[in-house]
């Protein structure tokens, strides 16, 4: 069972939590915002109540996991979020990361090729709250040509290569984020699509992500 009510404590696991964050050098105000509003516990069993709050990953079945918050806040930093930009999310998860990007102020179409995780998350009634994320059932490769172009992609699995279709669906001027590699360590990346088309891509700190699957499931 999910968990509904948030609490004055939570609110101030919450507060620790982010304090932690811009500790290890997230400076972003509008992302350290978002990690102090969202109740993470929400995203998890009931059994996780307090523990959601520790700066760490927890599985969240199909062999997925909710994301460390360091590595949210650090992600979401680099795609340097403006308000009403459209953001195309590759792996919608738990949807934290979504709901992170929707309170930035992003409009968010999110794809998960898990079914059980996007039927889960289609019921999730927090998600409500958010009206600017769009949930998609299907192959993150692919992308969503449908509403191309977007402004921001971001990536929340371990890609082993850039993905040439998601990066044919991004804006001139658009940025996309996501870690590279597919060894247990990947190098976080960011590749700026120039006017010209050509790529500038920039390499920043090492991260541990799951790999990044073609297909459905």
């Amino acid at each position: 069972m999910r968990p509904t009510e948030d609490t004055y404590r939570h609110k101030g696991l919450r507060k620790k939590l982010a304090d932690g964050i811009r500790s290890k050098g997230i400076t972003d105000e509008k992302v350290l915002e978002a990690i102090g509003k969202i109740p993470r516990h929400f995203f998890l069993d009931s059994a996780f109540d307090e523990a959601a709050y520790e700066d760490r990953a927890f599985p969240i079945g199909e062999g997925q996991t909710i994301s460390q918050p360091y590595t949210v806040a650090y992600q979401s930093q680099l795609l340097e979020v403006k308000n009403f930009e459209k953001v195309l999310e590759i792996g919608t998860g738990s949807a934290y990361q979504a709901c992170v990007l929707a309170e930035m102020g992003a409009q968010v179409f999110t794809i998960e090729r898990q079914k059980k995780l996007f039927e889960s998350n289609k019921t999730f009634l927090f998600l409500k709250k958010y009206p600017s994320i769009k949930l998609f059932y299907g192959d993150g490769y692919e992308g969503l040509p449908k509403f191309a172009p977007f402004d921001k992609i971001i990536i929340t699995a371990a890609a082993p290569e850039i993905p040439k279709k998601l990066i044919e669906q991004l804006k001139p001027g658009g940025m996309m984020v996501l870690p590279l590699g597919s060894g247990d360590i990947q190098r976080m990346i960011r590749i700026t699509k120039l006017e010209t088309g050509s790529l500038k891509e920039e390499v920043f700190d090492q991260f541990s992500f799951v790999p990044m699957i073609e297909g459905k499931k």
